[in-house]
């Protein structure tokens, strides 16, 4: 068994994944759009170009996503992407990286857990924390 996450976004998810591409290193391994689905036909012009399911690899972890339907989408609340980097450059890199254009909720510092600790809503509004766990 395996759990991922799937996240909705609001007509942006081709760039969002090709940011996160970018700023994280990861791999785009599988992009449709509406309009090339089997329900082609039948999506309404303003959808036919925004996807309906995306999928990037970062490091070991898969996530996923879409654009929703505008009656579909809500503001992403209640949950976090959380990013384990494996030394504190890293995740003070990455966190330099999914802040662009964002907000930083709480910025990177050392806390009781964690040689860096972060959260941050990047510019497509989904939620991160960036973290560099201490040993416990």
């Amino acid at each position: 068994m395996q759990l991922n996450t799937y996240v909705h976004y609001n007509g942006n998810c081709d760039d969002a994944f090709r940011f996160y591409e970018q700023a994280l290193g990861g791999k785009i391994e599988m992009r449709q759009t509406y309009g090339a689905s089997p329900a082609g036909a039948q999506t309404p012009p303003e959808m036919k170009d925004k996807i309906i399911h995306a999928r990037i690899r970062i490091g070991d972890t898969v996530l996923m996503g879409s654009d929703a339907p505008p009656q579909r989408r809500g503001t992403p609340d209640g949950f976090s992407l959380s990013l384990s980097c494996a030394t504190p450059e890293e995740a003070e890199r990455v966190f330099a990286a999914l802040s662009d254009g964002g907000r930083i909720e709480m910025p990177m510092a050392e806390s009781f857990f964690a040689h860096r600790f972060g959260m941050l809503a990047d510019k497509f509004g989904m939620a991160w924390m960036v973290v560099c766990q201490k040993e416990m």
